[in-house]
């Protein structure tokens, strides 16, 4: 073991903190492996648990931190950064969000057990402007309890991960090259996923400049506004006259009530590639509806060209049951 770990075994805590940090920074390190055999290594020595455990959750602390402190800062620039270099973009797009509004910070204690949710999560909650005592807490709590669970399956684990390490000594070179075909595996088979989504969001679009002249011709097209409560927090303004769409609310169908498959219809969104909006738009499209197009670009596509725009206040999924209850 120590001769495979070298580093783990001779800096101990550091090379945790080290590689928990980078994970979380956003390097395509994996910190769990080096959890698992650290949990190992505590159990008859040289490392100690009550040393691993503190530097784990330091370093998920400091790396989870800046991208919450990089999400308060640049907001929706920062998430489209992530989701344009993430593996699992439709996760980025939409259900990590969803899910953020539904929970809160609370699912900070579980996200790091889910692939596609830990990646996004710190910098969402700093564009939510989520105060940051509430992140430190949750995110602490998060992180000990990710840490201590690797850690103390890898010290129960000693033996099985002993054996395993002593067969890839005895593989030598050959058991880097099973390890790094299995890493190539996984990458391509996530880009893959990656570039049919990618495809799937091929779709014609339109341009403000032309949403524009649409409206002050008279054309008066169906303008639909996707985005999620949260992002409308952010940003609280949308086009005149948009219709508001929650997605992730259900009975979807009532919420579109739109007169006739002939009709012009614009769906606009907040988050890269239009995502959120070419999902409806082929929805719509799939029922019927024949001229339908998402807007290039977007809510900011629209406000950088300084057309107007009218204030909405957001109303979330749990105001919208407690006044159907009162109904």
């Amino acid at each position: 073991m120590h001769d495979l770990f070298p580093l783990l075994a001779e800096y101990g805590a550091f090379a945790v903190f080290l590689n928990v940090l980078l994970t979380q920074a956003g390097a395509p390190l994996p910190a769990v492996p080096t959890l698992l055999v650290g949990g190992a290594l505590t159990l008859s020595g040289p490392l100690y648990f009550m040393e691993l455990l503190p530097a784990a959750i330091t370093g998920a602390l400091i790396g989870d931190g800046l991208w919450y402190l990089a999400g308060k800062r640049y907001g929706r620039h920062v998430m489209a950064l992530l989701c344009r270099v993430s593996l699992s973009p439709d996760s980025c797009v939409r259900r990590t969000r969803t899910q953020f509004e539904r929970w809160g910070a609370p699912l900070l204690l579980i996200s790091k057990f889910v692939p596609g949710l830990s990646t996004v999560s710190s910098a969402l909650l700093g564009t939510m402007r989520t105060p940051f005592s509430t992140f430190v807490l949750y995110n602490l709590g998060g992180s000990a309890l990710w840490a201590a669970i690797w850690l103390m399956l890898g010290r129960m684990a000693h033996d099985g991960i002993d054996q395993a390490l002593r067969q890839l000594d005895e593989l030598g070179t050959r058991a880097v090259v099973l390890i790094v075909l299995l890493a190539a595996v996984y990458v391509a088979a996530r880009w893959l996923q990656r570039w049919r989504f990618r495809k799937m969001l091929e779709m014609v679009r339109i341009s403000p400049d032309e949403l524009h002249a649409l409206i002050e011709s008279g054309a008066a097209p169906v303008i639909i506004d996707v985005r999620a409560d949260s992002s409308r927090q952010v940003q609280p303004q949308r086009i005149p006259g948009a219709v508001l769409y929650d997605m992730s609310s259900k009975g979807k169908d009532s919420a579109l009530d739109i007169d006739g498959p002939d009709r012009e219809i614009i769906i606009y969104c907040a988050c890269p590639n239009e995502a959120s909006a070419v999902m409806v738009a082929r929805t719509l499209v799939s029922r019927g509806f024949k001229r339908v197009r998402p807007l290039h670009g977007g809510i900011d596509a629209w406000v950088a060209r300084g057309y107007g725009v009218e204030h909405v206040v957001p109303v979330s999924p749990a105001t919208l049951q407690a006044a159907e209850a009162r109904a």
